[in-house]
């Protein structure tokens, strides 16, 4: 007889993902979208676009959120960077 907490029912391993295991990508694109960890990676194509939920997975792997964050594929978070429409600068005198 098994013993429930043996048996597992959602298809992950028993240890999940870690930081170091990111499964390598491949751009289909000419000229390749920039990698994930280049200063250029927000200009990668979109794969997938949900404004209504506030992110696009980019084809390197990036999470680019609209207040201008940004989750890389190996787990590192990226603080927003950019002032939003609107946003202005304070400035003191």
């Amino acid at each position: 007889m098994e013993h429930a907490t043996s048996r597992r029912t959602d298809n992950t391993s028993a240890q999940g993902p870690t930081a170091q295991h990111v499964p390598p990508r491949v751009c289909p694109h000419q000229p390749p979208c920039p990698p994930a960890d280049s200063a250029g990676r927000e200009s990668a194509r979109r794969v997938a676009h949900h404004p209504e939920q506030g992110w696009s997975l980019l084809c390197n792997g990036v999470l680019l959120f609209e207040d201008t964050g940004e989750l890389l594929p190996d787990g590192r978070i990226i603080d927003p960077h950019r002032p939003l429409d609107g946003d202005q600068a304070v400035t003191t005198v």
